[in-house]
């Protein structure tokens, strides 16, 4: 049956006032732009425009104060034959890698236990995640008094004569206390993300591997390995690119020394900034953030193929 032509002549009518409506509904919400801007105003202004400022300075003489005039490109240049930059981004680059290789082999070892049917499980990771909660640079002062004071005295007590001395004076070893600090202070945010993972394999999938005669290390080689691997992937990334920008563990243990042994680039960027070195440390700054940045995207790209291949 035919519907009226009243029916069908306001069908259009009818048609157009949903779209109004859903075009209504679409709106923004003005509260939302009153949240957004203001917060994209301060960052413009204490991260934007000294961003800005800075990069400009890099292309001149200033040392932070005084007069100042255009070089160019010079302070770049300068930096590719600086031996003192190149080490301190040379020791940079190896503490992020050693550092990202110690602290997730430690953290998936303490979730495979954490994860495991033992007694008071609650209660012990609990006592592994207390250094996650605190500030690095107060971990770092303590252990720089262990460093330097305890494990000496306790070397020397038992006649262990390499360790009588501070392992912080030792211009080829204080990297590994170091990293060894932040191995102590990442190992526990490492873990909660290694716990998440194992957390979701489920149990059937073990049991079934134990019917077929799959021991421990097999199910370990065969399922929990493989299933976790995205999160493994997360850890690393997230580690090493925040290693490469490692500050206060340094500071609070060797103070880049002996020497300038131990000195990251972030250490040589901020020394430079109070030290009337400020345009040539800025240059610095930028092609470590440059640098940073193809390391980040190289990285999303890691993830994004992850992701795919799931």
């Amino acid at each position: 049956m035919t519907a009226p032509a009243s029916v069908r002549a306001a069908a259009p009518a009818d048609s157009d006032t949903a779209i109004t409506i859903n075009h209504k509904k679409r709106k923004v919400d003005p509260t939302y732009y009153w949240m957004i801007i203001p917060v994209l105003v301060l960052f413009a202004i204490f991260s934007t425009i000294p961003a800005l400022i800075g990069g400009f300075f890099s292309f001149t003489n200033y040392a932070g104060y005084g007069d100042w005039k255009m070089v160019g490109l010079r302070n770049f240049q300068n930096i590719f034959t600086d031996p003192e930059i190149l080490a301190s981004y040379a020791f940079t680059f190896f503490f992020a890698i050693v550092a990202t290789v110690a602290v997730n082999v430690v953290a998936l070892l303490l979730a495979l236990g954490l994860n495991s049917k033992i007694k008071f499980k609650t209660g012990i990771r609990g006592i592994y995640f207390i250094p996650m909660v605190l500030s690095g640079l107060i971990i770092a002062y303590v252990f720089n008094y262990l460093f330097s004071n305890t494990l000496p005295g306790i070397a020397e007590a038992l006649g262990i004569a390499p360790l009588a001395t501070s392992i912080l004076a030792n211009e080829q070893w204080a990297w590994a206390a170091i990293v060894f600090v932040t191995v102590w202070q990442a190992a526990p945010g490492a873990t909660i993300i290694y716990l998440a993972g194992l957390q979701s394999i489920s149990e059937d999938v073990y049991e079934a591997a134990s019917l077929d005669g799959a021991g421990p290390w097999r199910q370990l080689r065969s399922i929990s390995l493989p299933l976790i691997a995205g999160y493994m992937v997360i850890n690393i990334i997230l580690g090493f690119k925040g290693y490469l920008g490692t500050y206060e563990i340094i500071v609070a243990l060797t103070g880049g020394g002996p020497g300038t042994a131990t000195q990251s680039v972030a250490m040589r960027i901020f020394s430079g900034f109070a030290g009337g070195d400020y345009s040539y440390q800025m240059a610095n700054a930028i092609i470590f953030f440059i640098i940073t940045l193809i390391i980040s995207l190289l990285q999303l790209q890691i993830l994004r193929r992850r992701e795919v291949s799931l």
